[in-house]
């Protein structure tokens, strides 16, 4: 088996980096409901979200290995990366199937922060995780789309130059499967015209900059069609597995974090005259999170392993994501309980990481998809939806 790089030069540096960004960073930007633009500029002037852009397009060109241990250091260090995240797995879509020209217009100021490319417009009210059935239309007139529709959960939107969005060109009773006729566009919303686009925020449980979209005959380059007209629920499908490896090692990162702090507290506060550690309903959750967290991250080496071999591991991908959301969110819970009534304090950060880690049982795919991928398949199951 070949050895996978652990990437500790990159890790060292995004912890120290981190530092700059403190628990306190992180509560403000909580009350505050306010987007963590000085930590995304941090990152992006370090070169760290551009580190999956290949060398010729002004990244760093590295392997989606060094993408999970920037993510998972993120996360480990006790920041949040889902204010950027996206970035590294959208701009596969435009790598694997734009035209030379739009690599070369858009990548290069990607990589180098002129361009941010965070908004993913997929979700919609009405269609959830059936991602076939959204309504969003995009009608070809003369050198232009014209878009309509609503997306829903589209994350940073307003805090993105460029969307990638995926629409229907094609009515679904026109078309031979129903995955075919979707396209994806690549959007510009810095100058609409007025009227044609609206973002409205929606708050929500933790600090996620997400909102709701709205189309009303916003006008986009014919240019921007990414690849084939009609083949866009195929490209988004194949940036999926990199999102789950991506996804999976921030909540790695998460359960290193929630174990650390449950370590550190267990060994220091004593009660009825002794270390809370030494208690096995204390200390046994702990080691249960960790042998969980164990576990994960070997399914994420492996599912790391493959892709970067040039297979396509949806089995491996998907198990990861799962299994580490799981661990996450097990040791997020172990955490608030070893901290009792401090783990509900603000100061402690525990509970907006609680907050945080919970998102991952639903997004970007719901764990009851995970367990219906692997039942239909892996196990040759009936598809149960």
């Amino acid at each position: 088996m070949t050895h996978q790089p652990d990437h500790s030069d990159i890790r060292s540096g995004v912890a120290r980096l981190c530092e700059d960004f403190p628990g306190e960073y992180w509560r403000r930007c909580d009350r505050e409901q306010a987007y963590p633009t000085a930590f995304v500029d941090a990152l992006t002037a370090a070169g760290y979200l551009g580190a999956l852009i290949p060398e010729d397009h002004g990244g760093s060109g590295l392997p989606i290995s060094a993408g999970a241990a920037i993510l998972e250091e993120i996360h480990k260090s006790g920041c949040n990366a889902a204010a950027c995240h996206a970035q590294m797995y959208t701009m596969g879509t435009l790598l694997r199937h734009g035209s030379p020209e739009q690599k070369r217009n858009y990548l290069p100021q990607i990589a180098d922060g002129r361009l941010r490319l965070q908004a993913f417009g997929v979700t919609e009210p009405a269609s959830g995780s059936d991602t076939t059935a959204l309504t969003t239309t995009a009608r070809r007139v003369g050198q232009h789309y014209i878009v309509n529709g609503q997306k829903i959960w589209t994350s940073r939107a307003e805090h993105s130059d460029l969307m990638l969005l995926l629409c229907r060109t094609a009515a679904r009773d026109r078309v031979a499967k129903k995955t075919d006729g979707l396209s994806v566009l690549l959007v510009d919303m810095r100058n609409p015209a007025p009227g044609s686009l609206t973002i409205r925020p929606i708050r929500t449980m933790m600090n996620h900059a997400t909102t709701e979209v709205f189309f009303d005959d916003l006008k986009v380059p014919a240019d921007n069609l990414i690849g084939e007209e009609g083949k866009g629920f195929g490209y988004i499908l194949s940036g999926m597995n990199a999102e789950r490896i991506l996804i999976a090692a921030e909540c790695i990162g998460d359960a290193k974090w929630f174990i650390a702090k449950s370590c550190a507290y267990a060994g220091d506060r004593t009660v009825f005259g002794r270390l809370i550690g030494q208690n096995q309903g204390v200390q046994f959750p702990i080691a249960r999170a960790y042998s969980q967290m164990r576990a994960a991250e070997l399914m994420l080496h492996e599912a790391i392993r493959l892709f970067e071999a040039g297979g396509n591991p949806g089995e491996e991908a998907n198990l990861a994501k799962l299994l580490a959301a799981d661990a996450s969110w097990a040791a997020a819970e172990a955490c608030v309980q070893t901290h009792g009534g401090f783990g509900f304090a603000e100061e402690f950060d525990i509970e907006r990481k609680f907050r945080e880690a919970r998102l991952y049982q639903v997004a970007p795919i719901s764990t009851n998809l995970v367990l219906s991928y692997i039942g239909e398949h892996v196990l040759g199951l009936p598809r149960s939806y």
